[in-house]
């Protein structure tokens, strides 16, 4: 029987964008499917934090802890100096918000090129594992995080390419899911985490700059929704999509065509 799709088509690469986004969607849905989609749920977590304290590096600031909690929300400990600018402060609170698109959509770029995607895999797990040790101090994040490390590298190390290729796409798409689910947070201007409330990251924003929370709430949304669009439009042109040349065997005579 004929597939329904030609291998290497737009269509093949639509469909399995759209398998990993049903998995996405779907999994916490499922029975158990909560319990399996926990360690990526505080994957995501990690992204937004991890973007707060290198964002905070980076800029000549210092890092200092991140910790994870059991629901999921999480909170990285920075200082700045004291004469550190507005724009410093505001680049540190969107750098939380903006990492997990940042990183989902080179997840998703990186899954149009097949010599990258086990290299990229193994890059996640020790970027993991490192920040585990350096910077985590939480009972959560000390047994989640390495458990999707262990996951990932299990792929990285036995599963297939198109598992491979999956698992990129499916980690780009719940890094997207992960910023247009939070909508009411960033249209929040204050919250409560570990039963403490704070601003929210928007609000953060607003404290140092003009414009009001709301606004920032709709930039880094709009920012995400473009980041995303550019990644799927990269990882779906058709000279990314084409087959590997066929390779014949040596004792084959080959002619070129003047």
């Amino acid at each position: 029987m004929s597939s329904l799709v030609t291998p290497g088509s737009k269509g093949e690469a639509i469909g399995r964008l759209v398998l990993a986004g049903l998995v996405v969607s779907l999994l916490p849905l499922l029975p158990f499917g909560a319990y399996l989609a926990y360690p990526f749920l505080i994957l995501t977590t990690w992204f937004h934090e991890m973007g707060h304290g290198l964002t905070a590096l980076v800029l000549g600031q210092e890092f200092y802890r991140l910790a994870i909690f059991p629901n999921g929300s999480g909170v990285a400990e920075y200082a700045v100096g004291g004469g550190t600018t507005r724009l410093v402060n505001a680049a540190i609170a969107a750098g939380g918000p903006l990492a997990p698109s940042i990183v989902g959509a080179g997840l998703i770029v990186a899954s149009a090129h097949p010599r990258s995607w086990r290299w990229v895999l193994w890059g996640m797990v020790a970027a993991i594992l490192a920040s585990t040790v350096i910077w985590v101090r939480s009972t959560t994040g000390w047994w989640a995080l390495p458990v999707a490390a262990a996951i990932l590298g299990l792929i990285a190390w036995r599963a297939s390419g198109g598992v491979q290729r999956f698992t990129l796409q499916f980690l780009g798409l719940t890094a997207a899911w992960s910023v247009f689910g939070a909508w009411r947070y960033f249209l929040t201007e204050q919250v409560m985490i570990d039963g403490q409330s704070q601003l929210s990251d928007t609000g953060a924003i607003a404290a140092v700059l003009l414009l009001p929370y709301w606004f920032w709430a709709g930039a880094i949304l709009l920012t995400s929704a473009a980041m995303f669009f550019f990644s799927l439009r990269y990882a779906l042109a058709d000279k990314r999509r084409r087959p590997p040349p066929r390779k014949l065997p040596a004792n084959v005579l080959q002619f070129k065509r003047r």
